[in-house]
């Protein structure tokens, strides 16, 4: 399931790079994939109302074509997409004038492609920061911050002592501070 759901990212990423670059063919592909997708996700929040529903894919997709250019390519292009279609779907219900509740877990689509390239970004950005420091410092950040370990549990496991451990973590947030130009606040 998440490798299929990867991979529909990374094609319609594809296509929209390159309908973006003035390849037609791959801008209308882009469109046919995506009507797909919000026939799905407009059709599951209306309770099976088929008309509205494909009423929401045609403005989706019009919205997204005109708003293509706001696209940021650093970014997942699906979560970009579903935020123009929840947009679309917000001024359907308001003009309906219907107040309905959606459970959080109806949205988990939404965020799944954003959420994976955040985590691994934000994984690799402090692996990155915590390499500039000294092993021992970076080892008692990653225990004790990172991992969730007490001063204690992260003493014995490196074989430091707690006065050591507690210091690394002081003077390794205050290099990290630096380092990200927070100086004076927390990074």
């Amino acid at each position: 399931m998440e490798t299929s759901r990867i991979a529909v990212e990374a094609g319609l990423r594809a296509l929209m790079l390159r309908g973006l670059a003035g390849d037609a063919a791959a801008h209308c592909e882009l469109l046919a994939a995506l009507a797909q997708l919000l026939r799905g996700y407009h059709g599951r929040r209306l309770g099976g109302n088929v008309a509205d529903a494909e009423d929401l894919v045609q403005e989706s997709l019009i919205a997204v074509h005109e708003r293509r250019h706001t696209y940021d390519p650093s970014q997942p292009f699906t979560a970009w997409a579903y935020a123009v279609a929840r947009h679309k779907l917000i001024d359907h219900l308001r003009r309906q004038r219907l107040r309905t509740t959606l459970p959080l877990d109806d949205f988990e689509d939404m965020f799944a492609a954003a959420d994976d390239h955040t985590a691994r970004d934000a994984m690799r950005d402090v692996a990155t920061l915590l390499s500039q420091l000294p092993p021992a410092q970076s080892a008692a950040i990653r225990l004790t911050r990172i991992e969730g370990y007490s001063i204690e549990e992260a003493a014995a496991s490196t074989g430091q002592s707690t006065s050591s451990i507690k210091v690394g973590v002081h003077r390794g947030l205050k290099k990290l501070a630096k380092l990200l130009g927070t100086e004076g606040g927390s990074p």
